[in-house]
């Protein structure tokens, strides 16, 4: 007996011990995202100013309002004249630069809180995370009680999958009633939308469906092999992921230009549906084929350690060893994605329309930068400029009710906005570097930015990112 009382007492230390050192490293963690609380940023407590001179590009219609006045008032727009005059408002001259909506990323996967000021940093003021875990809840409570500085933050709650276990990243559903309960329970939760996933089968796809309408919950939806693709045309869904995946499920795994037009034709009937491309991860394969250095790269550094160790890594031997059975696969994947660039350029020229998301945080896509790399094959696939910056501006904006707010610089709308050196319907590159950043109104100067990356750059929060995986794992 005192053998075994001596056992359990080493194993409750180790608990203990270990208990202990998680509340460090999660104390730590927090401590270091320190500069994002609004209270430790310069101006980031005043959300009201008068800006003149400003070349505002409003985004409801290709134009520029040349040399313009803009008020907001607590975040909000109030007036855009000729000549305003408030007292007690604080005036900044813009000095003719350029003022537009900030962008929105609308398919992410957040890790931390240093991502929130790399998507400023990059003209991103709001993103939709489709990979939802209690932490998202927290991290966007924080945001919306103006605890933290970031953009303004909507996510689905865990993404949902069939009875075929696909991978412990997923939540299987192995009935009707157990989706229907999770729909209720993610709604009582918090989450934004419903995250819908590979392998849904249709009994239980439709009672997600049901569920979400009466629990008035958007759907993005990632297409299972399990339905046709035109089941994913319901109005419950508002966005449907990824061009691999026409190829993939219609086209089945052929580069067909008939079978696309046929995908084109349903996309454009179904007016409400809206498409999300996230070229630039499916690209990233081709990057990590062509470049097996390619986690040692500076940009790399922005990646979230663990994701960096464990799934960044885990893709590069994939597709590494891959190549090295198969050298033809480098050619391949190099000529799928140009025909994601054709999809592009066919569901425009069909109107239907396109949101721009980059798959950010997985893989070697980094979280912020890769939204310049995604725009740059819009517009490599035929968009012009303006039609490239619709994508991630009043398009985004129109998806969800949530995100009506954003999108265009108007009276009424929130005071997201980006000052630019250059116009971007001229160079879309400018948006890479904000002078400064107005979130609901607060601004965000050119320095600030640059620590919020500096921040970010090769951080050590390994331990942390794990125990909130292991979280929701537990939880989920």
């Amino acid at each position: 007996m005192k053998i075994v009382k001596r056992i359990l007492k080493i194993i409750t230390g180790i608990i203990l011990i270990t208990i202990v050192f998680v509340i460090i490293k999660l104390g730590v963690d927090i401590k270091r995202t320190s500069y994002l609380k609004i209270k430790n940023i310069e101006h980031a407590n005043i959300d009201s100013y008068i800006i003149k001179n400003a070349n505002i590009i409003p985004m409801n219609k290709d134009t520029v309002l040349v040399n313009k006045m803009i008020y907001f008032k607590n975040g909000v727009i109030q007036e855009i004249a000729d000549n305003i005059e408030f007292d007690n408002v604080e005036i900044i001259n813009l000095e003719n630069k350029f003022l537009m909506p900030g962008l929105i990323d609308m398919h992410v996967h957040v890790w931390d809180r240093y991502e929130l000021g790399l998507y400023l940093a990059n003209s991103i003021t709001a993103v939709r995370n489709v990979w939802g875990m209690p932490m998202h809840l927290r991290l966007k409570k924080d945001i919306n009680d103006n605890k933290i500085i970031g953009p303004d933050f909507f996510t689905s709650g865990p993404k949902l999958t069939g009875p075929e276990f696909i991978g412990d990243d997923n939540l299987q559903l192995n009935s009707a009633e157990e989706a229907r309960e999770k729909i209720i329970s993610y709604k009582e939760k918090g989450y934004d939308f419903i995250k819908t996933y590979y392998g849904l089968t249709e009994e239980i796809f439709d009672a997600v469906i049901e569920q979400a309408t009466i629990s008035d919950m958007d759907i993005v939806a990632h297409p299972s092999q399990k339905v046709p693709y035109s089941y994913h045309f319901n109005p419950q869904i508002k966005s449907i992921e990824h061009a691999e995946d026409i190829i993939q499920q219609p086209l089945n795994y052929k580069l067909d230009t008939l079978k696309l037009n046929e995908v084109v034709n349903s996309f454009a009937k179904h007016k409400n549906s809206t498409f999300c491309p996230t070229l630039t991860v499916y690209n990233n394969i081709y990057q990590m084929l062509i470049n097996d250095n390619i986690l040692a790269s500076d940009q790399l550094e922005y990646i979230n350690p663990l994701i960096k160790m464990v799934d960044s890594k885990a893709q590069l031997d994939r597709w590494q060893n891959t190549k090295l059975r198969d050298s033809s696969i480098v050619k391949a994947i190099k000529e799928q994605h140009d025909f994601h660039l054709k999809i592009i350029k066919e569901l425009h020229k069909a109107a239907v329309k396109i949101i721009c998301g980059t798959d950010a945080g997985i893989g070697v896509t980094v979280p912020g930068y890769s939204i310049h790399k995604e725009l740059a094959f819009y517009k490599e696939a035929g968009l012009s400029n303006y039609e490239v910056l619709k994508t991630a501006t009043v398009n985004a904006s129109e998806t969800h009710k949530s995100m009506s707010n954003m999108g265009t610089i108007e009276v009424g709308k929130t005071a997201n906005m980006v000052v630019l050196d250059t116009n971007p319907l001229l160079a879309l590159s400018t948006l890479e570097n904000p002078s400064t950043v107005f979130i609901n109104g607060r601004k965000i100067q050119k320095e600030t930015l640059n620590k919020f990356e500096e921040k970010a750059r090769d951080r050590k929060n390994l331990v942390a990112s794990f125990v909130r995986y292991l979280e929701n794992m537990i939880i989920e």
